[in-house]
């Protein structure tokens, strides 16, 4: 019996988008954008202590080619042959930091994560010193806090009158961005220490950990990232383009480590292993995806990105100044501002491990369908402290407005009303910051398929939601950056495919929308001020840090004495 013939379905692009919760490879057909086939990994986060938040980067790497692997047989099970797949673009956690060995391929510790975001592979996500050190072979997370002490000492250095850090980078001095975690590296990892001693250290976010294991390691690797993935390092220019040697030297970061800056659209290098052997790595733009200005995007974090054209527009409310892409080595760059809320949909994931009040995520929809309201709970889901508008890392998470009457469907809304007044937090400072309100909001990211949250997304923006059918934008704008690099996708406005969405309008009326907002912003406040001088990376903290209880306990000590001394007993 003859084997039987492989479709042929034109030039194809795959996507590697690789997030906080999770990695998935997802295959596109370059002239319909449509959507394969993919697979899908989930990846473990680590917290060795408060406020510390980790990954392992080899499990992030071979999640990486178990989707490549897994992705590639289910195409040849629907019989479309993958020698047709042209071009792999990548979307990423963003300021997720990583250190590695040039000799040896091995990380030098896990990755430190930024306190929760997609990247500019991601649009607009509403669209991530103890004395005590993990194991080596993780990385910095972007969620993780434990360099607040970091930032306090050098907020001191910067000038009140002369804020380069924030006019270079477009960025707030914050544990949010790379810089502070790479120092925290070079200040308490002995192993980090002595590999840039030896000249053996290199530095990335997760693209650039990708790219370089993925073209070859330790056998000719390419150390590289794009344009917006280096603007969240917080040791980027983004008017040259290029590390900037005073915001280097401000961080104590040697140059040496950092990666080639690319565009977002150009040949990085070829496969060098599996299923895809010699294919080329060549996009890193996930706003592309959205075919759109102002997007949001709701996965693990939270982003809403405006994009300003080739403007850099400096916020006065809060919000970050960030490279949305640059489509090719000689073509312009194109600049965004963007909203950031640490915890979209991670409160889901924590509703489900740390509470246990659902089993899967997609539960809460149910949950929150039963009742189909929060009857007066809050929920401020600030975890790793309050990102934009607010930049506040005293707060912490609260729930609030708890009754008797109060059970478990109530606070499932009430997570979800959480992403959405967060959402409309950031929406009304880009307003203000581009002086147009926004007339509907595009989103995308897994929390999409949600429709009871996609519902009260309208009702408390008071606009319409927009959400296309297909909501893999973000990985669509990483294939299309890629696929654009290889010639085989076209981004000429004529050329690019319609895409159907689905539409959410507001149901209820605009005061009550006001009144549920406002009671949110009284909630926000109490979240404030929960975290003092105590911070996550002093150790160990003492019960002498207590004033009152330490005072109870040497009066007690005292009095005790005392007694003994007064009554004879020896």
């Amino acid at each position: 019996m003859a084997a039987s013939k492989k479709a042929v379905l034109g030039p194809l692009v795959g996507a590697v988008d690789q997030g906080t919760s999770s990695t998935r490879f997802l295959v596109f057909n370059s002239k319909t954008a449509e959507l394969l086939s993919h697979h899908q990994v989930e990846i473990k986060q680590e917290f060795p202590r408060e406020g510390w938040v980790e990954q392992d980067p080899k499990e992030i790497l071979h999640s990486v080619y178990e989707c490549i692997e897994k992705t590639c047989e289910k195409l040849g099970q629907l019989n479309i042959d993958i020698s047709n797949i042209k071009a792999i673009g990548v979307s990423n956690q963003r300021e997720t930091t990583v250190v590695w060995d040039k000799i040896t391929g091995e990380p030098l510790y896990n990755a430190v994560a930024a306190p929760v975001s997609p990247g500019p592979s991601v649009p607009v996500a509403v669209v991530p010193s103890g004395s005590s050190v993990p194991a080596a072979g993780t990385s910095s997370v972007w969620l993780d806090l434990r360099t607040q002490s970091t930032v306090e000492s050098l907020s001191k250095r910067i000038p009140g009158n002369n804020n380069f850090v924030k006019s270079k980078t477009g960025l707030p001095l914050s544990t949010y961005f790379s810089a502070v975690k790479l120092r925290w590296l070079l200040d308490n990892v002995r192993k980090v220490q002595k590999a840039v001693e030896e000249k053996r250290a290199l530095f990335g976010t997760i693209d650039s950990w990708l790219i370089w294991s993925l073209t070859g390691g330790v056998n000719g690797g390419v150390h590289c990232t794009d344009v917006t993935n280096a603007s969240r390092t917080m040791l980027f220019n983004i008017h040259s383009l290029e590390w900037d040697k005073q915001l280097c030297e401000f961080f104590g970061i040697p140059m040496e480590i950092l990666p080639n800056v690319r565009s977002s659209s150009e040949i990085y290098g070829l496969m060098k292993a599996g299923a895809l052997e010699g294919v080329p790595i060549s996009g890193c733009a996930a706003l592309v995806g959205q075919m759109c200005f102002q997007t949001s995007q709701y996965g693990t974090g939270c982003f809403l990105l405006c994009n300003t054209g080739h403007k850099c527009v400096f916020s006065d409310h809060g919000l970050l100044t960030t490279v949305a892409y640059k489509l090719g080595r000689d073509k312009p760059v194109y600049y965004a501002l963007e909203g950031s809320v640490a915890i979209a949909g991670a409160v889901i994931r924590w509703l489900r491990d740390n509470l246990g009040i659902i089993k899967t995520s997609e539960e809460i929809e149910k949950l929150a369908k039963e009742v189909g309201t929060s009857y007066g709970c809050y929920f401020v889901p600030a975890f790793s402290g309050l990102y934009a508008p607010y930049w506040e890392p005293s707060a912490r998470g609260i729930i609030c407005g708890l009754t008797q009457f109060t059970n478990k469907c109530h606070i499932a809304f009430a997570a979800l009303e959480a992403v959405c007044f967060q959402t409309r937090e950031i929406l009304d400072a880009m307003n203000r910051d581009c002086g147009i309100p926004l007339s509907h909001l595009q989103v995308d990211g897994g929390m999409t398929s949600n429709k009871i949250l996609m519902q009260l997304q309208a009702d408390i923006l008071y606009i319409p939601v927009v959400k296309p059918s297909m909501p893999e934008t973000t990985a669509l704008g990483a294939a299309m950056a890629a696929g654009a690099a290889e010639g085989v996708w076209s981004l000429e406005p004529e050329d690019l495919s319609a895409v159907t969405m689905e539409r959410f309008e507001p149901q209820i009326n605009a005061e009550e929308s006001e009144i549920r907002y406002s009671t949110w912003k009284k909630a926000v406040m109490k979240s404030m001020g929960w975290v003092t001088t105590q911070s996550p990376e002093s150790g160990d903290p003492s019960i002498f840090c207590s004033l009152p209880l330490g005072f109870f306990i040497v009066s007690s000590m005292v009095m005790l004495i005392g007694a003994r001394y007064i009554s004879g007993i020896p």
